[in-house]
C-alpha cells in the first residue's frame, strides 16, 4: 500500500511539472507572437510615416499648380467681381456725397437768402416809421422864422436833425430826388398835375413829401406835383 501510495503520488508530480511546462511554452510563444506582431505593427507605423512623410512635400508641391491652373481661374473671377463691386459702391457713396454738398450749398444760400430778406423787411419798417419823425422836423425847422434861427434852442434842433440824417445816411437810408427830374412811378407819386410852359414834359415842379431808398429798395415814394 505504501509504494503504491508513493507511486501515485510521484505520477501527479511528474504531471503537474509537465502541466506546468507546457504552460510556460504557451507563455513564451504568446509572448513571442506578440512581440513579433508588435515589431510589425512598429515597422508598418514607421512606412506608414515614412509614406505620410513622403506624400505631403507632393501635395504642398500641387497646391501651386492648382491655384496656377484651371481653379485659380474662378478665384480671379470672383475677386474680380468683389472690386467691381467694391468700386461700384464706392462711386455710388462719393455720387450721394456730392449730391448732400450741393443740397446743403443750396440750402444755405436759401436761408441766407431769407435771414437777409427778413433783415431788410424789418429795417424798412422801423425806417418808415422814423421817417414820420424826421418830416416833422422839417415841418418846424422850415417854419421857424429867420430872426429865430439864432436861437440856441433852434440851433440844437437843428443838430440833432443833422446827426439823425447823417444816421440813416450811414445806414443806407438815401432821400430820392424828385424837383426837376423827370416823372418816375417806381419813385414819385403825382399827386397834383399842372400847365406849365417854363417846365418839360411830365416835369417834377413840386415835392409834397420827400421820399427815401434803403439798399436802392424804396422805403417811401415821393409825393410830387407833375407839369405838363
Amino acid at each position: 500500500m505504501a509504494k503504491k501510495k508513493q507511486k501515485k503520488e510521484k505520477d501527479e508530480m511528474i504531471h503537474i511539472d509537465g502541466a506546468e511546462e507546457e504552460k510556460q511554452e504557451v507563455t513564451e510563444e504568446t509572448a513571442e507572437c506578440e512581440s513579433t506582431e508588435t515589431a510589425e505593427e512598429v515597422a508598418e507605423a514607421d512606412e506608414g510615416s515614412a509614406e505620410n512623410a513622403a506624400d505631403e512635400p507632393e501635395e504642398k508641391d500641387s497646391e501651386p499648380a492648382e491655384e496656377s491652373g484651371e481653379e485659380s481661374s474662378p478665384r480671379k473671377k470672383r475677386r474680380e467681381r468683389k472690386a467691381d463691386k467694391q468700386a461700384e459702391q464706392i462711386r455710388e457713396l462719393q455720387d450721394k456725397y456730392q449730391r448732400q454738398i450741393a443740397e446743403f450749398d443750396n440750402f444755405r444760400k436759401r436761408t441766407e437768402k431769407e435771414k437777409s430778406q427778413m433783415y431788410a423787411m424789418g429795417a424798412k419798417d422801423v425806417l418808415e416809421k422814423m421817417l414820420e419823425v424826421v418830416d416833422n422836423f422839417e415841418r418846424g425847422l422850415t417854419a421857424i422864422d429867420e430872426e429865430d434861427r439864432d436861437d440856441a434852442f433852434v440851433q440844437g434842433m437843428q443838430m440833432v436833425y443833422k446827426q439823425m440824417m447823417e444816421t440813416l445816411d450811414k445806414l443806407g437810408v438815401k432821400p430820392i430826388e424828385a424837383v426837376g427830374k423827370e416823372f418816375d412811378p417806381d419813385y414819385h407819386n403825382a399827386v397834383m398835375h399842372e400847365e406849365n410852359e417854363e417846365a418839360g414834359e411830365n416835369q417834377v415842379v413840386e415835392e409834397f413829401q420827400k421820399g427815401y431808398l434803403y439798399h436802392d429798395d424804396v422805403i417811401r415814394h415821393s409825393m410830387v406835383k407833375v407839369a405838363n
